[in-house]
């Protein structure tokens, strides 16, 4: 799932509320190990982009989590 998400949140990078929605739903689907991989990876291509929205959403989940 992991991969899948990566190929998502890429096609959906032109729009910041499609990769936000897209970005939450991935959190759902992936493996709360794989967590830490795909905020790495979203920081490193789109960090420049959306880094205030990747921090945010992460934040949320991780609040929402425990």
């Amino acid at each position: 799932m992991l991969e899948l998400s990566k190929q998502i949140l890429e096609k959906v990078s032109f729009d910041r509320s499609l990769f936000k929605k897209e970005l939450k739903k991935s959190l759902r689907w992936i493996q709360p190990q794989e967590r830490v991989h795909l905020k790495a990876w979203c920081m490193t291509t789109f960090g420049a982009i959306y880094g205030d929205l990747i921090r945010e959403v992460f934040e949320s989940q991780m609040s929402t989590s425990f």
